[in-house]
């Protein structure tokens, strides 16, 4: 009697820690399924990736990828987000050596979960005839807004970029332009983000369909809309973020805790409960907001973990470290974020609302200080704090999306999430929504069960086409 293998799933992330993260996750959940995992990258991304993924049985294989910008492997990397879409389109110097790799590998492929960035593993996908999925590293409501914004053009009827209108089909959601980047935020809809948008959606309609790290309880309106009146078919299978992490060898032993868990252990010994301030690892906050933040976290007297990169620090002005030590931390270097959400003395997390973080927040059952930079993150905002109603929101002068978020706004906030009446309320509303977002990936939930269906779908694809 013949046994037929495990399916066998490729991971192929865009290279971008925000992109790349939660496919990390993905793929362990994967192999805990007894799903034969092999998982794409770069060089230069290798040695992270193996180590975060032992000792789950996953296979790490590397493309070349040489003819790159200035040398960078991650947009993380890259000297500035104009160099973005030169960073895409250099990924398809990876188009050879992946289709070299799928005509090798063993066992059969049997579906491949590429990001929606990797526009050219569709064709990839199409020329072995593999199901592919596409991965987009956010939730269904912001897509489906953007989609409801190019079809319907709800703002060509508003005054300004800031005044709000209400969304066809969601009559209740009042968005505006500028909670929107281009080309969605146009009314004519053009330039080189349309010819970008229009290669992935010719794509997508290609695509078996998109997995998406959300759960349906959290958006239950918003996935039936898309998959009644877009499409390709949507497949809420998250929080992936709830998978088992690596094993303590591979964390390291308690004795080597990192100095920024040994300073939220002293403030725990204390008592003296923490914020935790990020803004991304993508995000490009200006000189001028950074130095608002800065002085809005001085003058709350909270005491805050400030994780941020090393050029930003140089930013934020001479003696701040100084000022706010022993109250504040700052971190210029790489972090466990999920460790510290989920660390007894962190209550709060001002976060610039990628979807990770998001996600990351709510099952630590954190509520958030929501202060958006760019890309979906404005909608994002509005999700938690208007939508799922677990966090609170900081607003530039005038309460418009874009904008300089003032000191007296980050302070007063920032009081106000972490002692006052409003972060009370969304503190009791994100540990209700923790409860379901756990309960969605247990045995039986609802994205545990679509994950099941979902392998089923594709594996009676591969064996109908062999």
């Amino acid at each position: 009697m013949t046994i037929s293998p495990p399916p066998h799933f490729i991971i192929f992330p865009f290279m971008a820690q925000g992109h790349t993260t939660p496919l990390l996750y993905l793929s362990r959940i994967l192999s805990d399924r007894g799903i034969s995992v092999t998982f794409i990258t770069t060089p230069a991304n290798y040695s992270t990736i193996k180590t975060t993924l032992n000792p789950h049985s996953i296979s790490v294989i590397k493309l070349p990828f040489t003819n790159n910008i200035t040398g960078v492997e991650i947009t993380d990397n890259l000297p500035s987000m104009s160099s973005f879409v030169d960073f895409v389109d250099a990924t398809q110097q990876l188009q050879t050596p992946f289709e070299t790799l799928l005509q090798t590998l063993v066992p059969q492929v049997t579906c491949i979960i590429s990001d929606g960035f990797l526009i050219w593993t569709q064709d990839s996908a199409d020329k072995f005839n593999i199901p592919r999925l596409i991965f987009y590293g956010t939730n269904i409501f912001s897509m489906t807004m953007c989609n409801i914004m190019a079809q319907f053009k709800p703002h060509a009827a508003v005054g300004s970029d800031d005044e709000l209108f209400s969304v066809p089909g969601f009559d209740r959601f009042k968005l505006t332009a500028n909670d929107f980047d281009p080309p969605f935020n146009e009314v004519e809809m053009k330039g080189p983000a349309l010819e970008f948008l229009i290669r992935q959606q010719k794509a997508m309609a290609r695509s078996y369909g998109m997995v998406v790290n959300s759960f349906y309880e959290l958006e239950p309106e918003f996935s039936e809309y898309w998959n009644r009146n877009y499409g390709p078919k949507a497949w809420l299978v998250g929080p992936f973020c709830v998978a088992k992490p690596p094993a303590p060898e591979v964390l390291g032993k308690l004795a080597d805790k990192p100095t920024w868990i040994q300073w939220l252990d002293a403030k725990l010994l204390v008592n003296e409960p923490v914020l935790y301030v990020s803004l991304g690892t993508q995000a490009e906050a200006s000189a001028e907001q950074l130095r608002e933040v800065a002085t809005g976290l001085e003058q709350s007297n909270i005491s805050f973990m400030w994780v941020l990169k090393p050029k930003q620090l140089q930013l934020i002005g001479e003696g701040f470290e100084v000022r706010v030590k022993g109250r504040g931390k700052v971190v210029a270097e790489w972090v466990d974020q999920v460790e510290i959400l989920k660390h007894e003395i962190v209550i709060g997390f001002l976060s610039h609302c990628g979807w990770n973080s998001v996600l990351e927040s709510m099952c630590a059952g954190l509520p958030i200080l929501a202060m958006p930079l760019m890309a979906e993150q404005h909608l994002n905002a509005r999700m938690v704090v208007e939508e799922i109603g677990m966090g609170l929101r900081l607003w530039p002068n005038g309460m418009v999306a874009r904008g300089i978020v003032g000191s007296k706004e980050v302070a007063k906030m920032v009081v106000e999430l972490m002692e006052g009446d409003g972060g009370k309320r969304v503190r009791k509303r994100v540990n209700e929504v923790r409860e379901v977002a756990l309960g969605a990936m247990k045995v039986n939930g609802s994205s545990s069960s679509t994950l099941d269906s979902l392998i089923d779908h594709v594996d009676g694809v591969v064996h109908l086409i062999s």
